[in-house]
């Protein structure tokens, strides 16, 4: 293995979704970052790899690439991971991966599990175009205004979304967008997975009822409106 910062992919759920390379990978760098050295532990202990870990997050990113970044300058392999799925979307890794590339570090992609890429494909909706719209805002003010700017959009759009949110998000969404078809993810590639499809309005009635517990990803159609 060449010397750089690896940016591996692992399971959202299923754990039977890692791949034999980046098992490989992981075995073999000199060490790998990751959001939770908790969570990776338990998925290393699974796949019998043994390496050290290294926390890498939010709270810790300034403190922490600089020396990751002077481990590559050294000519050390580094992995990177987060506690599922793609590092670098919606995650602290992208910070990480910006800083290794602007000081000329080799940086290498091992693909695998992707929530978006999974709900995107399984909702029905258009996947020739689409936007990934990451974290709907917290404040309700910051919220509208980007609902109200994507209204337009004629790409579908793909959202994270917190289980306790979801519902209110889908109530925002209908006011904001119109009612327009929508698929909500829920727990995908575990056990509880379930896939929710209708417009936003059926979809909110239906969620209203309920108590959502799990990762949500919401993909909602892109306006259809033809000029």
């Amino acid at each position: 293995m060449e010397p750089g910062l690896y940016v591996v992919s692992t399971p959202i759920g299923n754990l039977g979704d890692m791949t034999f390379r980046a098992a490989e990978i992981l075995s073999r760098v000199d060490l790998v970052a990751c959001e939770d050295t908790r969570r990776t532990g338990l998925l290393f202990k699974h796949f019998d790899i043994r390496n050290r870990l290294l926390s890498y997050h939010d709270h810790n990113k300034l403190r922490r690439t600089p020396e990751i970044l002077e481990m590559l300058k050294q000519g050390k392999r580094v992995a990177l991971v987060t506690d599922a799925g793609t590092p670098g979307v919606s995650d602290p890794g992208f910070y990480l991966i910006r800083a290794a590339i602007e000081r000329g570090q080799r940086v290498v992609p091992v693909p695998g599990a992707s929530a978006i890429l999974s709900a995107l494909v399984v909702s029905g909706l258009p996947s020739d175009r689409f936007t990934f719209e990451g974290f709907l805002p917290r404040r309700q003010g910051r919220r509208h205004k980007r609902l109200v700017s994507l209204k337009d959009e004629m790409r579908t759009m793909v959202f994270y979304e917190s289980a306790r949110r979801v519902s209110k998000s889908l109530s925002e969404m209908l006011e904001l967008l119109g009612d327009r078809n929508v698929v909500v993810g829920r727990e995908l590639t575990k056990r509880h997975e379930e896939v929710i499809r209708g417009r936003l309005s059926e979809v909110f009635a239906e969620l209203a009822k309920r108590s959502l517990k799990g990762e949500t990803v919401v993909v909602v159609a892109g306006n259809e409106r033809r000029d």
